[in-house]
């Protein structure tokens, strides 16, 4: 019996194993790491390390860069996320479509971006931004829109890359949705229409209920990944112009790995932790409370 009894646990062991070397060992020295001065000479001499406590955090609540990377994650996450949401269940609904012909061809095309590496989009999209040989601005001219600098100018350099984004991302949750749709129960419909529901109603009082715990698991994952910044301004700006495309995660590359700063670095890393979290937990105190 005991025997049966250490089973489980030996088949765990090897992932646990992994997960505590790779996983949890270098979270917790991060977060040793986040009170400490921990830098470029520490690298050199570990006795040049020395424990500031919360002053890094004391810090970092009064840099200004740091609050300014903040509210960039935050616009694009705010702009970002609804649009790639209603992007993704608006091409589940018209996937879901019977007389919708070659789905699968639309699928496979919608879900290409997913699969593609997000630098090579993000090198493929920073040429199609350029202001004077890209093809969005050979597109606005047929409006006689001039051209715009999108990378180049700070009221456009955000946009740019939350409309890269959303194209990028939304035919993963397309897919989620996808899948959902599929779910709902048939005689939902067939009673909605037996009441006099018409399609927008049916939408309105069937399907979104349905969705609603997909909705949510959708939202969760797209704010958590769109609070990751990185590779987008890494790639196409750099953080500019004029630091307006500056996110958190960047903002963290730089201080860790540009300057150095790691202990610095440390604390970014677990205050957006901890901004995560907490977006979380209200969404899903606001799920709890709508239902």
């Amino acid at each position: 019996m005991r025997t049966r009894f250490y089973i489980p646990y030996l088949f765990l062991a090897p992932a646990m194993a992994t997960l505590t070397v790779f996983l949890f060992l270098p979270v917790f020295a991060a977060l040793l790491m986040s009170f400490t001065d921990f830098d470029i000479y520490a690298l050199g001499d570990w006795n040049a390390i020395r424990f500031v406590g919360i002053g890094n955090y004391h810090l970092l609540l009064q840099d200004p860069m740091f609050w300014k990377s903040v509210w960039n994650t935050a616009y694009f996450v705010v702009i970002g996320a609804p649009m790639t949401i209603f992007a993704a269940l608006l091409a589940a609904l018209g996937m879901n479509s019977r007389r919708l012909r070659l789905r699968s061809v639309y699928r496979l095309a919608l879900f290409t971006p997913v699969i593609t590496s997000l630098v090579a989009v993000s090198v493929v999209w920073k040429y199609l931004y350029h202001p004077r040989f890209g093809l969005v601005n050979y597109l606005l001219s047929f409006f006689h829109i001039g051209p715009i600098d999108w990378l180049g100018d700070p009221h456009w350099a955000m946009p740019a890359l939350i409309l890269m984004a959303v194209w990028k991302n939304f035919g993963y949750y397309m897919m989620i949705f996808l899948a959902a749709l599929q779910t709902i129960p048939d005689y939902l419909y067939e009673a909605a229409r037996l009441d006099g529901a018409g399609a927008l109603q049916q939408f309105r009082h069937v399907t979104l209920p349905q969705l609603a715990p997909t909705t949510l698991f959708v939202t969760l994952m797209t704010i958590i990944g769109y609070f990751q910044l990185f590779a987008e301004p890494y790639v196409m700006t750099q953080g500019g112009p004029v630091n307006s495309t500056l996110s958190i995660v960047y903002y963290l590359y730089q201080q860790g790995f540009r300057w150095w700063s790691l202990g610095y670095a440390s604390s970014i890393a677990f205050v957006l932790a901890l901004f995560i979290f907490v977006i979380a937990m209200l969404q899903m105190l606001l799920r709890k409370k709508a239902a």
